[in-house]
C-alpha cells in the first residue's frame, strides 16, 4: 500500500467517505474496494484520493478535476450507446490499481494535487454540460469508483436535467458500492484486462475476480448499458488460448449482445519494452470472439473501418459505419432494427444518430456560469 499524508487537513475538498469501518482506536480500513487499505492518521490509501482525517475515511478530492472536454462518445468507447453525440468528460486524479501500462498514468498515477485545478460542484456540471449540448457526462481519464461520492452527486444532478451519465471503468468495486454507484449509470465501459489473475496481480496490483464480478452484475442486475474494452499487449494476454478462454467467458456470462472494443497498445508509463500492438492482432482477436458468438465486435486506436462498423448479426447488413469517431453511415430504423431483415441492433438508439463528430474540445466551465 502506498501511503501519502494529507498535505491541507483544512482542505475543503476533504468529503465524509462512505464504505469503510473503524478496526481500533489507531486504524481504518477502506471498504470501497479489494484493496481493503488500512489507515492511520493522516495516511492516504494505494488510490491517493481516499484518507483517514480526523479518525474517518474521506475523500480528498471532492469538486476537483483534472480538467473537462466534450468528446464524442464513441471515444469513450461506446458505440451502441447514443452515437454521434458530444459527451462532457473529466476525471480527478490517482487509481485503485497500479497497471504498469496506464495511457493516462499522468493523471491516474498522480500524487500532486496541481494536477487538480479545476474546481466544480455537481450542479455547475450538469448545468454545464445542459448549456454545451452534451447529451451525457463521463466519469472518465482516472477511474470513477475512487471518488464514488462525488460521482454519485453529479449522477444525481445531472439526471435532474435530463443528462445521463457514463462510467469507463476497471471495475475494482466491492459489491456494496457497486451496487450504489451503478445505481446511478445509465452506460458504463469496463476495462476487461486481461483473463488471468497472474497478469493483474503482477502487470496491474489487481485481482480479475472482482472484474467479472462486476461485469456480471451490471448486465444482470443493472439497467445500465455495458460495453467491454481490452486493451491487447503483446506477449502478455494476446495469445489464440487466452482470447478463447475469454471470450467464451463473456459469451456465457454475458451473452452475446455486449459490445467489445479490442484496442491497440503503445509504449508508455512502467511498460516501454514492449512493441505497439499490430493492426493483425486486433483482427485476430475479433475473429476469435465472433467465432465464439458475440455479435458486436470492434478494434481500436487503429484505422480499420471495417472492425469499427456495426453489423446485424442476423444477416450481416451494415447498419452503422464508422471511420474512427466520425459515423458514415446511418441505416438502423427509427425503432433501431435492421432495415433488411428487421431483427433488433442491441444498444441505447434514438431515431436520428447525433452529429457532434470526431472534435475534442476542452471547455472552462466558469465563463458558462
Amino acid at each position: 500500500m502506498t501511503k501519502q499524508t494529507i498535505r491541507d487537513p483544512t482542505d475543503a475538498s476533504l468529503y465524509p467517505g462512505r464504505y469503510w469501518h473503524r478496526l481500533d482506536a489507531t486504524w481504518v480500513q477502506c471498504d470501497l474496494c479489494p484493496r481493503f487499505c488500512r489507515l492511520r492518521e493522516g495516511q492516504r490509501g494505494f488510490c491517493f484520493v481516499r484518507a483517514c482525517h480526523q479518525g474517518q475515511v474521506v475523500l480528498a478530492t471532492y469538486g476537483r478535476s483534472s480538467g473537462f472536454c466534450i468528446d464524442p462518445i464513441e471515444k469513450k468507447p461506446l458505440y451502441h450507446f447514443l452515437p454521434g453525440t458530444p459527451v462532457l468528460s473529466f476525471g480527478t486524479a490517482g487509481c485503485n490499481l497500479g497497471c504498469k501500462f496506464c495511457q493516462n498514468w499522468d493523471i491516474s498515477k498522480s500524487r500532486q494535487q496541481d494536477k487538480l485545478p479545476r474546481q466544480a460542484t455537481p450542479e455547475q456540471i450538469a448545468r454545464a454540460a445542459q448549456s454545451l449540448g452534451c447529451r451525457s457526462v463521463a466519469f472518465t481519464y482516472n477511474d470513477p469508483v475512487i471518488f464514488l461520492e462525488y460521482a454519485v452527486d453529479v449522477a444525481r444532478a445531472c439526471h435532474a436535467r435530463g443528462i445521463r451519465t457514463v462510467a469507463v471503468t476497471a471495475g475494482e468495486i466491492c459489491p456494496e458500492p457497486r451496487e450504489e454507484f451503478f445505481a446511478h449509470m445509465d452506460a458504463a465501459n469496463v476495462d476487461l484486462k486481461a483473463f488471468s489473475e497472474e497478469f493483474y496481480r503482477k502487470i496491474c496490483s489487481g485481482h480479475l475476480q472482482p472484474v467479472l464480478e462486476t461485469l456480471q452484475y451490471i448486465k444482470h442486475h443493472t439497467k445500465v448499458w455495458l460495453e467491454i474494452t481490452t486493451l491487447l499487449i503483446p506477449g502478455l494476454n494476446d495469445s489464440d488460448a487466452e482470447l478463447r478462454r475469454m471470450a467464451a467467458w463473456v459469451r456465457e456470462h454475458l451473452g452475446p449482445e455486449v459490445p467489445w472494443h479490442f484496442t491497440a497498445f503503445h509504449p508508455d508509463w512502467k511498460l516501454t519494452d514492449r512493441p505497439p500492438t499490430p493492426p493483425q492482432t486486433l483482427r485476430r482477436a475479433r475473429r476469435i470472439a465472433l467465432e465464439h458468438g458475440m455479435h458486436y465486435v470492434y478494434t481500436g486506436n487503429v484505422h480499420d473501418v471495417e472492425a469499427d462498423t456495426t453489423y446485424c448479426h442476423r444477416c450481416g447488413e451494415e447498419l452503422i459505419v464508422r471511420d474512427w469517431f466520425r459515423l458514415l453511415r446511418w441505416k438502423l430504423t427509427a425503432q433501431g432494427t435492421c432495415p433488411r431483415c428487421g431483427s433488433p441492433c442491441a444498444g441505447v438508439f434514438e431515431s436520428a444518430p447525433g452529429c457532434w463528430g470526431p472534435r475534442r474540445q476542452v471547455v472552462d466551465l466558469y465563463p458558462l456560469e
